[in-house]
């Protein structure tokens, strides 16, 4: 399906800028958004390699079985072809742990594992399997508990109620990723989808942790090194009190909503990090050889990933650089505001599964024109803060596996983005309207 989009938009992009003059622009959109793919891919490297890295750590130390076992009963239920203690479910994890904690530099890095360890299982290479299918609509819904980056977007842009998209971003992601997840069951259960399923590989086995078991341990002879346990806990103690100096001092200078967001923003992810390096560290794990041996997929990866993304990103910038955006925008205008959705955001809904880059800045200007408090501000933080950009995460993705025939993934991902997108205008317009 990405094939025939991909044809579409671009033998559609060109026969429109040549009807409407922007021949011109569309030609430096091409050699702009090519370069602006390959910096994109490149600028991941540094991220992914580290992350890659820390779930080296986590890995080795143990920490990704136990994190699977917490969860198994759901993640069994949702991917019965994925065994329990397989890497790719503690991956999985910890990708959509991220995004709902609006992690976004983190998430992309364990989503690349995950799919790398889904294709552990696949028998057919270049083919989606189901569990990337319910994967990647699980990640493209965009599920949001914290969205720090929109938060901080509109109380720089002087509002007085930063925090007010909490709920609407809950409701919404929450309403997208319900449906993401029952259109990818419900299309693999489809005689097409079905007749393209790959078959599966069995994985290696692995061994079983019982319920009160300790974890394996790196260590020397394989025992838990007591005495690291005590340190972990000191240095998690000492942590936590610099937290509580943190909140103490800065109560008397910052606004309450500021002083949340602070936290989730800059303590929340080295809290991660320092929670995956003691956990292997205490278990005798040689961190730093460890994480370097995990890292060093992380230049491999960006460049695979670089033609997938020149596509997307060529695309879809021709498209808007012929002015299909715009008058996309004006055909819909009508009709979108007769269900709450006013013209002014609907490029913002249109932008978002395409365009991260795009659809932050039609964000942060409609915020500037309309004011983050008004129905159109919150509006548009709320498409922010609860759909993904599909197009991207798809490319990314599937680009690190070689993924060429998706199956049902795009119609399933594009159904969790309406759901946002149409769940955000109703509680929107519910609560501001």
């Amino acid at each position: 399906m990405l094939n025939g989009i991909f044809f579409f938009i671009v033998l559609f992009s060109i026969l429109l800028a040549a009807l409407s003059g922007n021949m011109k622009e569309l030609t430096d959109a091409v050699l702009q958004d090519s370069r602006k793919a390959v910096d994109l891919s490149l600028n991941l490297i540094g991220v992914m390699a580290f992350f890659l890295g820390l779930m080296k750590v986590a890995e080795d130390g143990g920490l990704l079985r136990l994190i699977a076992r917490l969860v198994a009963p759901v993640m069994r239920r949702l991917f019965p072809s994925v065994p329990e203690d397989h890497p790719a479910m503690s991956a999985m994890i910890m990708n959509i742990g991220s995004n709902m904690m609006g992690l976004a530099n983190a998430a992309t890095p364990f989503g690349i594992r995950a799919i790398e360890e889904l294709d552990k299982l696949n028998g057919r290479k270049g083919t989606a399997t189901n569990a990337m299918v319910l994967f990647l609509a699980i990640n493209t819904a965009g599920l949001a508990v914290l969205p720090t980056g929109v938060i901080g977007l509109r109380a720089a842009a002087g509002s007085a109620d930063a925090t007010g998209i909490f709920f609407p971003t809950w409701f919404a992601s929450g309403c997208a990723t319900i449906t993401g997840v029952l259109v990818a069951l419900l299309l693999s259960k489809l005689p097409r989808y079905r007749a393209s399923e790959p078959p599966g590989i069995e994985a290696e086995p692995t061994a079983a942790i019982t319920p009160g078991e300790e974890l394996p341990d790196a260590g020397p002879g394989g025992q838990v090194i007591g005495w690291r346990r005590v340190a972990q806990w000191g240095f998690w103690l000492i942590f936590l009190v610099l937290l509580v100096r943190h909140l103490t001092l800065s109560a008397l200078e910052q606004p309450m909503h500021e002083l949340v967001r602070d936290v989730m923003s800059y303590w929340i992810l080295p809290a991660i990090i320092l929670g995956v390096i003691l956990f292997g560290w205490s278990r005798g794990v040689r961190v730093y050889e460890s994480l370097v041996e995990g890292a060093k997929g992380g230049f491999q990866v960006a460049v695979r990933i670089i033609p997938f993304l020149v596509a997307i990103v060529v695309a879809v910038g021709m498209f808007r650089a012929s002015g299909g955006m715009r008058y996309l925008v004006e055909f819909l205008g009508p009709v979108t505001s007769l269900i709450g959705l006013p013209a002014e955001a609907l490029p913002m809904a249109i932008l978002r599964p395409l365009t991260g880059s795009g659809a932050m800045g039609f964000m942060a200007e409609s915020m500037s024109t309309y004011g983050p408090d008004s129905l159109i501000g919150y509006m548009v933080s709320t498409f922010q803060g609860s759909t993904e950009t599909t197009f991207y995460v798809l490319a990314v993705y599937f680009g690190a596996v070689g993924v060429t025939r998706t199956r049902h993934a795009l119609p399933a991902c594009l159904a969790a983005d309406v759901a946002g997108i149409l769940a955000a205008v109703f509680i929107v317009n519910a609560m501001f309207g």
